[in-house]
């Protein structure tokens, strides 16, 4: 029986676990692929190419000519782009395309949140005044805050933000989640932050900030998910495995 032959654009903690998962079961060919904007990336227990694919026509060149069978959209929830081409891409070329997408964080008793729908809304809502906002958007978007060069910026990035940033109050730090709530607390407090900005990215690995930020009494300016591509979507690693399972039953048999 023929593997399966999968096309899994990951990036995430979710897509390298799924990627073993898939792997251990041995009836997958996985090939994971990268965008490549970090340096040095997690260790993957599947082959990865890095690099992006040139738009939706090129995604779809590349799954016709590899003879893939599944694609499988394992991004950030904020890879806007890559999802919309990756919907494009399954839907020409005639295969079933999955999207792994954690659930959405939800406001809880004692958060103090403000909703924006984008970046640049979010610096705006920081006010005239100077105030102490801590960052956590990742590098590609920190540009934006240079809008808004009255406040303090506590900015945290896997990887150094590139230009650096042209403001007169910045300080960087160069740190990979998960993180717990009584260190984010801390770094709150040691900073004297007043507001956190941040994306609705979902999950569990950095979700410590909007804890610590419940437990100071600090508002959270919230930044909205995109609308979502119009691929099947699963909200965890199991449920993906059972969506594989149905198109790909365990005994079906793929012989030539």
């Amino acid at each position: 029986m023929d593997k399966i032959r999968i096309l899994m654009l990951g990036g995430t903690g979710e897509a390298r676990v799924l990627a073993q998962r898939l792997a251990d079961l041995q009836r997958f060919d996985v090939l994971l692929s990268l965008a490549g904007r970090t340096q040095q990336p997690s260790g993957q227990p599947v082959p990865t190419r890095s690099g992006g694919f040139g738009g939706a026509e090129r995604l779809a060149a590349f799954l016709k000519e590899g003879s893939f069978n599944l694609l499988i959209d394992a991004t950030h929830p904020f890879a806007e782009r890559i999802s919309r081409n990756a919907s494009e891409a399954s839907y020409a070329v005639g295969i079933p395309g999955l999207a792994l997408r954690r659930p959405q964080w939800a406001p809880e008793p004692g958060d103090c949140w403000t909703d924006v729908e984008t970046v640049p809304e979010a610096i705006e809502r920081l006010g005239v005044s100077p105030r102490r906002a801590f960052l956590a958007i990742g590098r590609l978007g920190a540009h934006r805050a240079e809008a808004a060069p009255q406040h303090f910026y506590l900015v945290r990035s896997v990887e150094p933000v590139e230009p650096p940033l042209a403001l007169p109050d910045v300080r960087l730090i160069l740190d990979r989640g998960p993180y717990n709530v009584d260190s984010e607390t801390s770094l709150l407090r040691t900073h004297r932050i007043d507001a956190v900005v941040t994306k609705n990215s979902g999950g569990f690995a950095t979700y410590a900030k909007i804890e610590a930020a419940r437990r100071l009494g600090i508002e959270v300016i919230m930044i909205a998910r995109a609308q979502a591509a119009a691929l099947h979507t699963v909200p965890t690693i199991e449920a993906m495995l059972a969506a594989i399972d149905h198109l790909f039953p365990p005994e079906m048999n793929r012989g030539v």
